[in-house]
């Protein structure tokens, strides 16, 4: 990072910490430069920056004040408690109802997983895919079985090398998207009646997996601000005999926390202890807001433990569902999995991405995709200034498309999600993103959609529900 954007980061930890208060002033810019010994243009660059962050809001002749909303105090509402039992996973009929209920057409799509397709390249990608099948030997259907089309496993593992991992291609499998990559990962190293560790909040689809495959889940809290808890996870590991973790490291879903650097290698440090393997769930890595891409786990790996999976799905080609696992040590494993579940994925499909990664200008692609996803951020986190009242306490993430808001404890999400829905909003609420249902107060809001006024009149149709009789829980 330059130096502006470190000073900013360091502020910035702070406001989320609690240690400089919503409302309260910043230090002048001379007591920045004094404090930190930078010039005047890093301290005013860093200021912008935190104000475009959202994070601090400047006042004429006054200086910058913490934005109303822009740290989280206090405890997660109804986070389980460290180190946690393990448990049978039910999860599925509530996720499979909250979706369903998303389905209606016409519907402001907050709660969505995935952004809007309108932001993607389809016209070039379409370009590419009858570019590549031009090409395509009648041997392919025999050639690209797994581990998959070489050419893309080369691009992939190029891309490896340009965020300074060398990846041999030959631990590279290609899949039916992401999930299906976590998916075989997972059968790779369980067993039926196994403990995995998963994130709480964290991703529905894995505790669906865990559910489908009857599994143990073991939830580790994460935290909005710093992410997952390191303590609960290492007391976790010497109480329950857990057989793999499954973890986003960038941009959690649904928090948006990214770990630290220190992090990342303390937790790859903790699991090779004890030999426990990590599932890093990475689709949105490259959806980042600062300069580079934030190193996954994986680059501190030494013992093969850590399957890093990836997608396509979320950066170039929703439809296509291409993504990959490089499965390290498992590698064999999981192409074997592959093959006796789904055998290969589409064959055309997997050159004609192939063709785009290496002439259709990607890195050109994301630029744009994460400037847009930048400004909706800011144009949703305006609107939620705007329109819900100051008690809803959220994280300004740096990547990704998914916020996570907290409401005062009163608030019934599910009751929530069911008025929001009956008014043609749909929101993500917050016990299907863990497999004790808790969370109970908390949504995840997409703003992976172009900003329009009507997300904007659907926020404030969201602020005028937060005060609705029924959305309160019954004392």
């Amino acid at each position: 990072m330059t130096r502006y954007e470190t000073l900013a980061s360091t502020m910035a930890a702070e406001i989320r910490s609690g240690s400089i208060a919503v409302g309260s002033r910043m230090p002048s810019l001379r007591q920045v430069i004094a404090q930190h010994g930078v010039s005047q243009s890093t301290a005013s660059r860093a200021y912008y920056l935190l104000e475009e962050w959202g994070l601090v809001r400047a006042q004429e002749r006054s200086g910058y004040y913490v934005a109303p909303g822009a740290g989280i105090s206090g405890k997660s509402a109804r986070r389980p408690s460290a180190p946690a039992e393990s448990s049978k996973v039910d999860i599925s009929d509530l996720v499979f109802s909250v979706l369903d209920a998303a389905k209606h057409p016409g519907i402001v799509p907050l709660g969505s997983a995935f952004p809007s397709p309108l932001l993607f390249p389809l016209p070039r990608l379409a370009k590419s895919l009858a570019q590549a099948t031009r090409f395509i030997s009648p041997w392919s259907t025999v050639a690209d079985l797994p581990p998959g089309n070489e050419h893309l496993r080369r691009q992939i593992a190029l891309r490896y090398v340009g965020i300074g991992i060398s990846q041999p291609m030959e631990e590279i499998v290609v899949t039916n998207g992401a999930l299906e990559a976590l998916n075989l990962c997972l059968m790779a190293v369980t067993r039926p009646g196994d403990v995995v560790a998963v994130e709480s909040p964290g991703f529905y689809a894995a505790l669906q997996a865990i559910e489908r495959l009857d599994l143990r889940a073991v939830e580790i809290p994460v935290d909005p601000v710093t992410g997952l808890d390191l303590d609960a996870l290492s007391e976790a590991l010497d109480k329950h005999p857990i057989r793999a973790c499954w973890f986003m490291t960038n941009f959690q879903n649904p928090t948006g926390v990214t770990l630290s650097l220190e992090k990342k290698k303390a937790l790859v440090e903790l699991l090779a202890r004890h030999d426990v393997p990590l599932i890093e769930d990475d689709v949105y890595g490259d959806l980042h807001f600062q300069a580079d891409y934030p190193l996954p786990a994986l680059a501190f790996d030494r013992k093969g433990l850590v399957m890093h999976c990836g997608s396509f799905s979320k950066t170039l080609a929703p439809g296509y569902r291409i993504g990959w696992a490089s499965a390290g040590r498992f590698t064999d494993r999981v192409q074997r999995l592959k093959l006796m579940t789904t055998l290969s994925a589409s064959i055309p499909v997997q050159a004609g991405i192939a063709d785009y990664l290496q002439h259709g200008g990607y890195d050109r692609h994301l630029r744009k995709l994460r400037s847009a996803f930048r400004t909706q951020l800011q144009e949703m986190d305006a609107s939620i200034r705007r329109w819900l009242p100051n008690g809803v306490r959220r994280i300004h993430p740096i990547g990704g498309y998914f916020i996570w808001l907290e409401f005062p404890e009163a608030i019934d999400a599910m009751e929530f999600h069911r008025l929001a829905i009956e008014r043609g909003i749909s929101l993500a609420p917050g016990p299907i993103f863990s497999a004790s249902h808790a969370f109970q107060n908390c949504i995840r809001l997409n703003y992976g959609h172009p900003w329009s006024a009507r997300i904007d009149d659907a926020i404030c149709t969201l602020g005028k529900l937060l005060v609705h009789p029924s959305v309160r829980v019954k004392p």
